[in-house]
C-alpha cells in the first residue's frame, strides 16, 4: 500500500489497544475497496480523548473508539445519530466538511447484522436474557428492540446500572432481575453475554445454562482465536452459538460505510477475521 498526501488517518482509540483485530481487518478492507487509508491503533487516556478526536477529524480523518472512552466520545461529537443519543455511547466518528466531528454507534447496526446472520431475521417477539449492563448492553439492547423483541430480561452484578439500561432504551418492554435465581427453569429464545467474563480462559462462565429451561441460541459477545468459554458451554448442551467476531466484523464493515460512503467489503473482512495474527480474547 502506497500512502501520499492525500492518504486518509483513520484511528482506534482505546486503552488498551493492542489486543484488536480492527487494524488488520480494516487495512485489508480499504486494499479491497481500492480506498486512500490507513488505519492504526493509538493508546489514549481518557483525558487525551477530546483533542485526538477533534484533531483526526479536522484532518479528514476519522475512527472507532473503544473501551473505556465509548461514552465519553458521545459528550464529545458534535453531530450524534440517533443510536448515539439513545444509548449515549459513540464507537465511530469522522470529520465532515465544515470540519463537526460526526458520531454514531455502529455497535447497534454490528449487532443486529451480527444477529440476523447467526439467527435469520424472523426476531420479532423473542424472548431475551441479556447479562451485563456497559456499553455493549446497550447496543445490544438497542438493536433487539429494534427488532422487535418481545421482552429483555437484564441482569448485572450491579444492578443500577441496569435499571439504568432499561430507563433509557428499553422501557416497558424491558426487566431488570437483581438475581438470576429469579428466572431459573424459565425459556428464553436467546441468552446474550455481554460481560467481559470471558475474557481470560478461566473466568466464571457469566451463567449456567442449565439452570433455564428450554434456550433456543446463545451469543457470546467476547471473541477470540479459540471457541469462548460461553460458547462451548452452550454447545455442550446443544444449544446454537455464536461469539462476538461476527459483530466485529459487521460493526467495522458500518464504520467503513460512515467514512466512506460505499459499501464495505463484507467478505474481504470476514476473511481477514478469520486470519488475524492477534491470540488473546477481546471484547468490543
Amino acid at each position: 500500500m502506497n500512502f501520499t498526501a492525500q492518504t486518509r488517518l483513520l484511528t482506534l482509540l482505546g486503552d488498551p489497544v493492542t489486543h484488536s483485530r480492527s487494524p488488520e481487518i480494516q487495512n485489508i478492507a480499504f486494499d479491497a475497496a481500492g480506498v486512500d487509508g490507513v488505519y492504526v491503533a493509538l493508546q489514549c487516556k481518557e483525558e487525551d480523548l477530546a483533542n485526538l478526536m477533534l484533531g483526526i477529524a479536522r484532518c479528514r480523518g476519522g475512527g472507532n473508539i473503544t473501551l473505556p472512552h465509548k461514552q465519553n466520545a458521545a459528550a464529545i461529537v458534535e453531530v450524534a445519530t440517533k443510536a448515539v443519543l439513545k444509548t449515549g455511547a459513540c464507537n465511530t466518528f469522522w470529520g465532515d466538511e465544515k470540519g463537526r466531528i460526526q458520531g454514531d454507534n455502529t455497535d447497534v447496526d454490528g449487532f443486529r447484522s451480527a444477529l440476523n446472520f447467526f439467527m435469520g431475521t424472523l426476531l420479532s417477539g423473542i424472548r431475551v436474557l441479556l447479562l451485563g449492563g456497559g456499553g455493549a448492553a446497550r447496543a445490544s439492547l438497542l438493536g433487539l428492540i429494534e427488532e422487535g423483541a418481545d421482552e429483555v430480561v437484564i441482569f448485572n452484578r450491579t444492578s443500577e446500572r441496569a435499571r439504568a439500561v432499561s430507563r433509557r432504551i428499553g422501557g416497558e418492554r424491558t426487566r431488570v432481575i437483581p438475581s438470576l435465581d429469579e428466572v431459573e427453569g424459565e425459556d428464553f429464545d436467546l441468552v446474550v453475554n455481554t460481560t467481559c467474563l470471558g475474557l481470560e480462559e478461566n473466568d466464571p462462565l457469566p451463567i449456567d445454562l442449565e439452570r433455564l429451561g428450554c434456550v433456543g441460541a446463545a451469543m457470546d459477545l467476547v471473541y477470540g482465536d479459540t471457541v469462548t468459554p460461553f460458547v462451548r458451554a452452550a454447545e455442550a448442551l446443544g444449544i446454537p452459538a455464536s461469539d462476538g467476531a461476527e459483530m466485529l466484523v459487521q460493526q467495522g464493515a458500518a464504520s467503513f460505510e460512515r467514512w466512506w460512503g460505499k459499501s464495505a467489503p463484507i467478505d474481504a473482512m470476514r476473511a481477514a477475521m478469520k486470519t488475524s495474527s492477534v491470540n488473546r480474547a477481546s471484547l468490543l
